[in-house]
């Protein structure tokens, strides 16, 4: 039986394949997520819920991407605390997550060990 971790887990990411695949793999880990495809999906989510303990993020989505969406979570004094992990396929992953002052990133395909010692530090 796996431990159920308090408060939840925003994923943003457009792949459904990718979506859901994360999702499950959290899920089996006793994590509550709530899953959106974009960036304004996300925006528009903690806008009307409580905050989730931490943000997977993909920096490449159509619409509002990854630097869009940090742009406008940083500009809401509610939002900006919220802890962020960037998790994207793009080979600069690592840099521009620093760039977006997000200092912890992975790379796709994820290291999932690494992954879950991550989120289980911010939930």
């Amino acid at each position: 039986m796996t431990k159920e971790h308090g408060g939840y887990l925003l994923l943003v990411e457009d792949s459904l394949d990718q979506r859901e695949a994360m999702q499950a793999a959290l899920e089996i880990e006793g994590y509550h997520v709530i899953a959106v495809p974009g960036g304004q999906d996300a925006l528009d989510h903690l806008r009307g819920a409580a905050s989730p303990c931490l943000i997977l993020l993909d920096l490449m989505m159509p619409g509002k991407n990854g630097p869009q969406f940090r742009a406008e979570q940083l500009e809401d004094t509610r939002l900006a605390p919220i802890p962020v992990l960037v998790v994207s396929g793009d080979g600069r992953v690592r840099e521009k997550a620093l760039a977006l002052g997000i200092p912890e990133s992975f790379t796709k395909p994820i290291d999932w060990e690494a992954l879950l010692a991550v989120v289980a530090h911010h939930c």
